[in-house]
């Protein structure tokens, strides 16, 4: 049974400190590149995991041709990749000795949610890490994202904060 409540949610997020994002793709506008690099700045390691780039570097980190590839432990592997193709993924995860598969928005494969939890992952299906982390610890907003340029200031308003105002 995948873990769908906000304590759960929490509770990986709070513990899963070195994240394998599988798909994770070097075009800057693609869902994986903005979700891994919110987390990224969110002080997560990120470690890349894409044939199409092995030996090549995404956000600064060497890219991996599979998760056997990674050489040192990784705690959550984050899957952007089709449904179908996720139970092998599920398999390399478990043998890696990750604690938790995380299939992305719109992955939902049953079959890796049941081969993690057999092996005693945590698992998570058809969520999106950035979006999780910043309705639970506070970096969502408006437009989904930390832009630094809405305020809840309305129109006309004095410049800065209500509360710098008030400091």
């Amino acid at each position: 049974m995948p873990i769908d409540d906000a304590a759960g949610l929490r509770r990986i997020l709070g513990r899963d400190r070195t994240i394998a994002v599988v798909g994770l793709s070097a075009s800057w506008h693609r869902p994986s590149f903005f979700a891994a690099k919110y987390l990224q700045s969110n002080g997560y390691r990120i470690v890349p995991v894409n044939p199409r780039y092995a030996g090549q570097r995404i956000l600064e980190e060497p890219v991996h041709a599979s998760l056997e590839d990674i050489p040192f432990p990784v705690d959550m592997v984050d899957v952007f990749r089709r449904a179908e193709q996720v139970p092998p993924i599920a398999a390399s995860a478990i043998a890696i000795g990750a604690r938790t598969l995380w299939q992305q928005i719109g992955v939902d494969s049953a079959q890796a949610d049941r081969l993690a939890g057999e092996a005693g992952l945590d698992s998570v299906m058809n969520r999106c890490t950035k979006i999780e982390h910043g309705r639970l610890f506070g970096g969502l907003h408006w437009v989904g994202v930390n832009t630094g340029v809405l305020s809840g200031a309305r129109r006309g308003a004095a410049p800065g904060t209500a509360r710098e105002r008030r400091a």
